[in-house]
């Protein structure tokens, strides 16, 4: 059992001032520091003036197998991006080796990332994020879009699956993503979420990210067009996003992106007890627009912050996502929007991903960060710890000090 006695608690969009911590792998007890001093004397560790203690941020959104790419790929709009994905794909994955994923999970781990859902199409990744000190949903991609292949798509979808199935350990979730409603053909959709369901599988998915995303769901035209004709002999796309929606109904699922969404979809996703993942750096990037926040809330949709993944990112870095986001959405009171950000990467990403963590209170996991800080603390320290430079002086996951 350890304590430790801060300047500040920030936990769950609340600031507790001269607050500590007792804690073993989970939280024991949160209390004033004058009320921790006087029951366990000498046994507690004071941190001292600007000590902040913060929830483990939670990243529910990161492809690690383009870990490779710094400059190789085309930013600006989503089609010419995409194809450049497709052209340089072999090599920016047969340059990410297993050390080089384990760097981007010790990035993640330095900008104070304790928990993330990692989407992964080839399974490449699978051994360093088994072994990553972070709490680890690992999403199985699902793609393919032609019913002629539909056996041997869903069998190396299996394979993979299975594999991670395979490995046990505290804190790692083999789980499941359905690329998108473009690039999966309805019967593997069900079979997946059939399993995902009896398994009771963490399920994610891309949607209506771009507008080419849209045309093509809509009307079989649109960028996309000559991208399926040439590439894959397509020309109608495999759902309508009415459809790819009714089969998740019973499967509360994380949808990312979603800046292209219509009311009547975002009404769907309400009604589903979904949650929306906002990339704003990956939607900037790909020039697909701003995802509607306000849209959001009068659906009463709840939404996380992801990083998305180095393919159109250029970091792992949910403070630079929050800073972003701030800047991006200039209707929003401005902290009642760090608010809704960092909720965004603690403890909503934590009950949508279904972890024990993301809040500073007993019975949680004792995933936090000690925090350095040289500014007076009042009540818009949610907006200071996004924007001034940080320190984050130590990370905890479980209890244990990692860095």
């Amino acid at each position: 059992m350890q304590i430790f006695l801060c300047d500040a608690i920030f936990t769950d969009g609340v600031i507790l001032r001269d607050h500590g911590i007792v804690f073993d792998k989970t939280i024991l007890e949160v209390a004033s520091n004058d009320d921790l001093r006087e029951r366990y004397s000498d046994q507690c560790l004071e941190l001292g003036e600007g000590s902040v203690l913060v929830p483990g941020l939670i990243n529910a959104h990161v492809h690690l197998e383009f870990s490779a790419n710094r400059s190789t790929l085309t930013y600006g709009e989503f089609m010419p991006w995409l194809s450049s994905v497709i052209a340089a794909r072999d090599e920016l994955i047969n340059e990410c080796d297993d050390e080089c994923t384990a760097r981007a999970i010790d990035t993640m781990l330095s900008n104070g990332i304790t928990a993330f859902g990692a989407v992964s199409s080839y399974g490449f990744d699978l051994a360093p994020c088994f072994k990553a000190p972070q709490k680890v949903v690992y999403f199985n991609e699902l793609i393919g879009s032609d019913p002629q292949m539909a056996d041997a798509l869903y069998g190396n979808f299996q394979e993979r699956l299975f594999a991670s199935q395979e490995l046990k350990r505290e804190g790692f979730y083999p789980s499941i993503a359905i690329h998108s409603p473009y690039s999966v053909h309805r019967i593997l959709i069900q079979k997946a979420l059939k399993y995902a369901r009896e398994k009771e599988l963490r399920v994610t998915s891309h949607f209506m990210e771009s507008t080419a995303e849209r045309e093509w769901l809509e009307s079989n035209s649109g960028a996309f067009e000559p991208f399926f004709k040439n590439f894959l002999k397509q020309t109608q796309a495999a759902n309508t996003a009415e459809e790819f929606l009714s089969y998740f109904r019973d499967t509360p699922t994380l949808f990312t992106h979603a800046v292209q969404a219509s009311d009547k979809e975002l009404s769907t996703i309400a009604e589903g007890n979904h949650t929306i993942i906002h990339c704003p750096i990956s939607n900037r990037l790909l020039g697909n627009g701003v995802l509607d926040l306000a849209r959001l809330g009068e659906h009463h949709i709840p939404f996380v912050c992801g990083t998305d993944g180095l393919s159109s990112n250029y970091a792992l870095d949910l403070f630079e996502e929050m800073k972003i986001s701030l800047f991006i959405h200039p209707q929003d009171d401005l902290v009642s929007l760090a608010h809704s950000l960092w909720q965004s990467v603690t403890a909503n990403a934590a009950e949508a991903l279904r972890l024990n963590c993301g809040k500073i209170i007993p019975t949680f996991d004792a995933d936090f960060l000690i925090m350095r800080v040289n500014y007076p603390i009042n009540e818009q320290l949610p907006i200071h710890l996004i924007t001034q430079p940080r320190n984050i002086q130590s990370v905890y996951i479980q209890g244990e000090k990692i860095k």
